[in-house]
């Protein structure tokens, strides 16, 4: 059971494959003050994927911020990127629920949303 949890996944839709060895990181927005609280690192493994971000149970109501390091991926595989990184802030009201946060990039765009 998943739920209280947070995952992403990370997709590459020059290649159409998943964004792998990208480095990420969690926080969370502290009130009142304004500062984030950083809560946990990862890179993303073959399949664009990694550890939970908030393992099962441990979700709290609030505002967080997912960090994705793409111009660092861009260059990598020989791109230049218009991103230098991607910040997706988003609020958890029911933290019971299993949230997961994908991410879809190019060197030129972004996309993410509230997936399942």
């Amino acid at each position: 059971d998943m739920a209280g949890s947070l995952t992403t996944h990370v997709l590459n839709t020059a290649t159409g494959l998943p964004a792998a060895h990208l480095a990420l990181r969690l926080a969370q927005l502290q009130e009142p003050g304004a500062q984030w609280r950083e809560l946990a690192q990862r890179w993303t493994d073959e399949d664009g994927r990694c550890l939970p971000l908030l393992p099962p149970g441990q979700a709290k109501a609030g505002t967080y911020k997912l960090h994705f390091e793409t111009a660092a991926y861009w260059e990598s595989l020989g791109y230049s990127s218009f991103y230098p990184f991607v910040e997706v802030v988003f609020t958890i009201t029911d933290p019971t629920q299993k949230l997961h946060v994908p991410l879809l990039i190019s060197p030129y765009s972004y996309t993410t949303y509230r997936g399942s």
